[in-house]
């Protein structure tokens, strides 16, 4: 029988065991910060049928869904957590408390050509909240909130919220009579970054766009409004009586960076930015984006914004909403790639590795037993190995402690206990094993799984 070549495809990320274990820390960290704000677990099926997934689909989205059949059914693989939640909450409606607020951590398949820090199969977190008619903007206020509390428990210091609404943009390309172009327009704004404010003006008065250099003026006098959110916004209210739309977005922003603080905040972490528009036509309000300071190469790491009408696709009903994304395998790439990641955290399957030095292994099943009965996770060795490759494996493992339980320790009831890390041994009771164990693991896993040394 010919061997096959094992390999993984190309876009699909298998880690390691101390990196699983990394990122499943970052995971806990960010599932246990969504349920700090009242946000209820949901798990969605990978597989749905495809006229579902494809309902508000086409263009770009079919092209990259993974689609195949299965008899006469029709089925396709999630691309996004947002569309199987629009499903789950219309199909659902009568036995939901509205406002509904979900957060999911799950997988989502998209076949785009694969790159470095590009993946087909990743991970997205994801938070939303629905309402039910109507959604009062304080949802709109608090989503970053729940980003800062995120990324700061997670380690992260240097990042920054970037905040814009819709309806501003909107309106400000309807007092110059672009509304036709505004997709275009916002299309080549955000290439501001990557290549600058001559660039961008240039594109705008070119043969696609067709802007006056007057309109192409106006609008890289608007982009170019920056300052603290108070300057922006005072300079936003110049615009103020021009368009029904910019002033009530204009509104909603004020409103949201007025809450910023109270909801915990720090200014310097947030920032009204003009130049964010997000997704062109999903998109009708709010918008968010989340940068690394130090890193703005990297692009968004957490982005979203307020939807009209979650479920049009899927029942009459009216279902405005507001919610962001993290795409966390791309984040977990990035993070190990920039060297964020806090390798001196307890990275080990275990924290107490029991090798039985005799034939008879009650002993070491019975303290393994009280060990684990107080939460420390223990694993016994039983394989007939000499010592240095037990120790070996223990190594390998980075395994914290490991207790040698020989003839002696079991005749006086004792354990002998090594520190892996300190190379220090000591023989003492169950209890008191335990209890240093149970101290040295404290300190042991303490820190943030993000090592960010930005002040």
């Amino acid at each position: 029988m010919s061997i096959i070549q094992p390999r993984t495809l190309s876009g699909f990320m298998e880690l390691l065991p101390a990196r699983q274990i990394q990122f499943d820390r970052m995971a806990a960290i960010i599932r246990e910060s969504f349920s700090l704000y009242g946000f209820t677990p949901l798990d969605t099926p990978l597989i749905e049928a495809s006229e579902v997934l494809l309902a508000k689909g086409g263009g770009e989205t079919e092209k990259q869904i993974y689609r195949f059949t299965k008899g006469d059914s029709d089925l396709s693989l999630r691309f996004d957590l947002t569309v199987p939640l629009a499903k789950y909450v219309a199909l659902n409606y009568a036995n939901l408390a509205f406002p509904f607020r979900r957060f999911q951590i799950g997988k989502v398949y998209r076949g785009e050509r694969a790159q470095r820090g590009r993946f087909r199969e990743f991970y997205q977190a994801d938070i939303d909240v629905i309402g039910d008619g109507k959604l009062d903007i304080s949802n709109d206020a608090e989503i970053p909130a729940i980003i800062y509390r995120t990324f700061t428990s997670l380690g992260l210091k240097r990042f920054q919220i970037r905040v814009n609404n819709r309806k501003v943009l909107n309106g400000f390309y309807a007092m110059l009579d672009l509304t036709q172009k505004s997709g275009a327009i916002m299309r080549t704004v955000d290439k501001l970054e990557k290549i600058g404010a001559p660039q961008v003006k240039e594109l705008l008065m070119g043969e696609d766009i067709g802007l006056t250099e007057q309109q192409a003026g106006e609008i890289m006098k608007f982009i170019a409004i920056t300052g603290s959110n108070d300057q922006v916004l005072s300079a936003l209210e110049s615009y103020r009586g021009r368009s029904p739309l910019f002033d009530e977005g204009l509104d909603e922003l004020k409103t949201v960076a007025r809450n910023l603080a109270a909801f915990g905040v720090p200014e310097d972490h947030f920032v009204v930015d003009l130049t964010i528009a997000r997704g062109l036509d999903y998109y009708t309000g709010t918008v968010y984006e989340t940068a690394m300071l130090d890193h703005p190469e990297i692009g968004s790491i957490c982005s979203g914004g307020r939807f009209d009408n979650l479920a049009e696709y899927y029942t009459e009903k009216q279902l405005p909403g507001v919610g962001i994304s993290i795409g966390l395998t791309r984040l977990f790439f990035v993070l190990e790639d920039q060297g964020y990641l806090n390798d001196q955290l307890n990275t080990a399957p275990t924290d107490v590795l029991i090798l039985p030095m005799t034939g008879d292994m009650a002993p070491a099943i019975s303290l393994a037993t009280t060990l684990r009965s107080a939460g420390v996770r223990t694993q016994i060795y039983g394989e007939d190995k000499k010592f240095k490759q037990k120790m070996s494996y223990a190594d390998k493992l980075g395994v914290p402690y490991v207790i040698f339980l020989g003839e002696e320790e079991i005749a006086a009831g004792q354990a002998a206990v090594k520190n892996m890390r300190t190379g220090q041994q000591v023989k003492l009771s169950p209890a008191d094993a335990l209890a240093m164990i149970q101290a040295g693991l404290k300190e042991l896993n303490q820190g943030a799984p993000i090592l960010d040394k930005g002040v």
